[in-house]
């Protein structure tokens, strides 16, 4: 396929450059927004009468006849080609004639490839934006089902105060919302064409910006040229809102890796997502949420590439930039593998709520509602704080919890201690009392659920 700028060289391009400057092996996955960009150009070409309206409208039909060959499989990419815009450029030549030339009238390959990314990149966000509410669903689903589960919350990986499994799993679905938010966010801030910047300062062509922004269903046009072609925030925004995205991820993968454990035993996944050992044949590994884990990092290093491909780059275009599609596919990618492969197996995850129930009660997790207690009945809080302190250290000496220690150790502390200690020490009285907005209680979570349920009913991904 020879180069469309070839008319300014006396001699062949070396080969290895020819490679080493190639796109098409990774930005092919672009060809419906590529051709969608060349339709509303065209059309607005047409329109404006900057070429003939017949030429323009040859130019859509040979456009629309490429782009049924490739979804088809009639027709295959190039691998010579340099990237997607010339590929197409060049076989709607063959096929149409001269008329294909005129297609890149008033255009340039950088508002062109600037375009394509961000029609590729706004369906993305609505592909993942849909991923990532099927994956919240899931979380409202299960916490549903254990508004009664008690499980031990802890500070420090130390057992600290009891919740339940609900209230848990719902802080990541809070989490994975706004996640959602930030997606919605971005998808808005990319959605204005470049398209009419050309190379950089525009074109003495009487083109129609809004009128191909209009076309495309995009929010309006790039105000200034120079910014339409030599910025990729819109990248560097989706890769560190989907970095936020997989830190999440990762959270909540390293505690189901851990209650996957002996120590832990609170889940157990489902023999469909769990893979054994070659040489222990007890293990069942949680490889999923290990891997979910691992690759969040790989997710980081595609943002610092862009960070760092564009830190230092003038105005306006520069090559260095063709850098920034490998990355942001690759952030993509590895996103969508990631929630499509963690849903299912949370969806199929066992809940093991006796565990955790017996985990809670040997944590002395209830320990902040026996202070309570004592406050409650007219002592400080430091006061009780020390006394329940004290009790905590003679129940370790005697080997035995709060709600197993005789009332005789209670008293012999503190006179207030009564027979009703017990029930406000109980593990279901400590977490249905906690019913302050946002706490562990059921009906709170309860509450919780509702509101995201409210807010989740906001979104659509047109």
């Amino acid at each position: 396929m020879a180069m469309m700028w070839a008319g300014r060289f006396s001699k062949e391009v070396d080969s290895r450059v020819n490679d080493f400057n190639s796109s098409i092996s990774f930005d092919c996955r672009m060809y419906r927004h590529d051709i969608a960009g060349s339709i509303a150009h065209a059309t607005m070409l047409g329109e404006q009468g900057i070429i003939e309206k017949s030429e323009s409208e040859k130019i859509i039909e040979g456009l629309k006849g490429i782009l049924a060959d490739l979804d088809s499989g009639a027709l295959e990419f190039d691998p010579n080609a340099e990237d997607i815009h010339m590929f197409v450029e060049q076989v709607l030549t063959e096929r149409i004639g001269d008329s294909g030339k005129r297609l890149h009238t008033s255009r340039s390959r950088n508002d062109q490839v600037a375009l394509d990314l961000r029609l590729y990149l706004k369906d993305k966000c609505n592909d993942l934006s849909k991923i990532i509410f099927e994956l919240i669903e899931a979380i409202i689903t299960t916490a549903q089902e254990h508004y009664d589960t008690i499980m031990p919350g802890y500070t420090h990986l130390q057992r600290a105060q009891p919740v339940t499994f609900a209230h848990h799993i719902m802080a990541y679905a809070w989490m994975l919302t706004r996640d959602l938010g930030r997606l919605r966010d971005c998808k808005k801030r990319m959605d204005y064409s470049p398209l009419g910047s050309c190379a950089l300062a525009g074109t003495t062509y009487p083109i129609n910006r809004k009128r191909t922004a209009e076309l495309l269903n995009m929010g309006g046009v790039m105000a200034n040229s120079l910014d339409g072609v030599s910025d990729r925030d819109y990248c560097i925004e989706l890769a560190s809102a989907l970095s936020i995205l997989m830190m999440h991820l990762s959270r909540f993968s390293e505690e189901i890796i851990m209650w996957c454990s002996w120590e832990f035993k609170f889940v157990e996944l489902d023999d469909a997502y769990s893979t054994g050992s070659s040489i222990m044949p007890q293990k069942k590994n949680p490889d999923v949420t290990e891997l979910i884990r691992g690759k969040t990092g790989r997710v980081y290093g595609d943002l610092m590439t862009l960070l760092s491909m564009m830190k230092n780059l003038p105005l306006a275009y520069n090559k260095d930039m063709q850098e920034d599609k490998e990355a942001i596919f690759d952030v993509i990618d590895t996103v969508e593998l990631c929630i499509t492969t963690f849903t299912p197996m949370f969806k199929t995850m066992t809940v093991l709520k006796e565990n955790m129930r017996k985990a809670a009660a040997k944590g002395f997790i209830n320990a902040t509602d026996c202070a309570d207690y004592l406050v409650k009945k007219g002592l400080p809080f430091r006061d009780a704080y020390k006394i329940t302190g004290t009790l905590v250290a003679r129940c370790i000496d005697l080997g035995t919890t709060l709600e197993e220690l005789d009332i005789k150790e209670y008293k012999r502390l503190c006179d207030k201690f009564d027979e009703d200690v017990y029930k406000a020490i109980s593990l279901d009285a400590c977490v249905n009392q906690r019913c302050s907005e946002g706490g562990p209680a059921p009906e709170a979570v309860a509450v919780q659920v509702e509101q995201l349920k409210a807010i989740l009913r906001q979104y659509d991904f047109d």
